[in-house]
This record gives structure tokens, sequence and C-alpha cells, in this order.
């Protein structure tokens, strides 16, 4: 289910970018290493990818959740931040759940930011496990 509020205009350049080197780095990651391996090797090895490639990447990002007046950690983390500005949620599934896309929507709600790319490395064709996600 992509999403776009249509209110919010298109996304800047900068974000378009990065998603375009995330997805085409996710794609030699898994040309090299192909589906079976658990997410933190392909987490790993995508990161090694993008800083290659000159792209700011921070791993498990802390998301703080603000309740009322409360400002709570509650151990929520994005697996990948690129550029500042590209939320990645990485797995090594069988089988994608709608969860998933709600989690990457609440971390885009929580995070500030607009775009999110869920990537599922444990399929034949990595085109088939990107899915792109925007508030």
């Amino acid at each position: 289910m992509n999403t776009k509020d249509s209110n919010r205009g298109a996304l800047p350049a900068k974000t378009e970018l990065a998603a375009t080197q995330v997805v085409d780095a996710a794609f030699k990651v898994h040309s090299s290493l192909g589906p079976g391996l658990l997410e933190s090797v392909y987490e790993t090895c995508l990161v090694h990818e993008l800083k290659c490639r000159g792209l700011p990447t921070q791993r498990q990002v802390s998301i703080p959740v603000t309740y009322e007046d409360l400002r709570l950690d509650a151990g929520l983390r994005l697996d990948l931040l690129v550029d500042d500005c590209v939320v990645v949620e990485l797995k090594a599934v069988e089988n994608m759940l709608p969860v998933f896309d709600a989690q990457i929507l609440t971390y885009l709600k929580l995070s500030g930011h607009r775009l999110g790319l869920l990537i599922n490395f444990n399929v034949p064709l990595i085109k088939d496990g990107i899915k792109r996600l925007i508030l």
C-alpha cells in the first residue's frame, strides 16, 4: 500500500536521489548474496554499499515516542536512516505482513520523515521485495 498525501507535494530531489541509491544498492547486495541470510547481514552489507556511494547512513536510530507531555524511549529503532531523509526498514522473512507497512508508516510519522522503503531480502527477485511508502 503506497501512501501519499497530495497536500504535501512532491518529495525533494535529495530524497528521491537517496531512495534511488538505496534501491540500487539493495539490488547489488541481493545480486551478490541472494536470499536466505539474516537481516543483520543484509543491513551490514547495505550500509557498506551506501557509504561507498557517499551517502551518510545511520544504523539503529532511536525514535522517541511523545504522548501528551511524556517523552518515552520505547526502544523503537529505525534500521537505517539514509542521508537524513529516507527511512529504511529491512526484513529477511518468508512472508511480508501488513504490520510491517504499519510499522514503517508509524516510524515516518514519529521521525518526521516522509519516505520509507521496506526491503525484504528473502525473495528470489529483489524487485518483489521492495516497497515504497510515503507520508
